[in-house]
């Protein structure tokens, strides 16, 4: 199936972007927004093996301020494992993200404990299409946006979406965790 072309919704970043919803042969993140229904646009870009700074990376290659651009952690809570998604220039306050999810405490999520439990690989883990429904917090600073960029389910693809469908579609919280 090709891709579809969705008509926005609403607000000015869909008044003004050709939005596309991806179809068939997506990631599972983009089949995931597809079925929701969110307006996203897919972005590819040229992934250079042996980079560290995914987020980084992102955002110099599609051109865009890399606050605009979200990182996407998996942390270890005493009530289970969440999603914290922030600024690539900014570090996850495991307190801030903790207190977030009204936990006593959280750490970091081992990457092959956080590649099994979502199904992608680290540096491409998606917000969308995870192989279960995680709790999700976002930092407060993504409604400074009409539009962000989180990972698309792979390392060289992102999409761009207006963070309040981000908010609404996995039902997260939005609050400061960004140290």
């Amino acid at each position: 199936m090709p891709a579809r072309v969705c008509e926005p919704t609403r607000g000015s970043w869909h008044d003004r972007a050709m939005v596309k919803v991806s179809g068939a042969g997506g990631t599972p993140a983009t089949v995931a927004l597809s079925a929701a229904g969110v307006a996203h646009v897919v972005h590819h870009f040229e992934h250079v093996p042996g980079t560290r700074n995914y987020g980084i990376e992102a955002a110099e290659a599609l051109g865009v301020e890399p606050d605009r651009v979200f990182k996407t952690l998996l942390v270890t809570t005493d009530v289970g494992q969440a999603v914290g998604i922030v600024p690539v220039t900014g570090m996850l306050s495991l307190k801030a993200v903790a207190a977030a999810l009204h936990a006593k405490r959280a750490e970091m999520c081992d990457p092959v404990v956080a590649e099994r439990l979502t199904g992608y690989v680290v540096g491409g883990i998606s917000p969308f299409g995870q192989k279960r429904a995680l709790p999700t917090v976002i930092d407060e600073t993504c409604v400074l946006f009409d539009s962000i960029f989180v990972s698309g389910g792979r390392r060289g693809l992102d999409v761009e979406l207006a963070p309040d469908d981000l908010v609404v579609v996995l039902s997260a919280v939005m609050a400061p965790i960004t140290a």
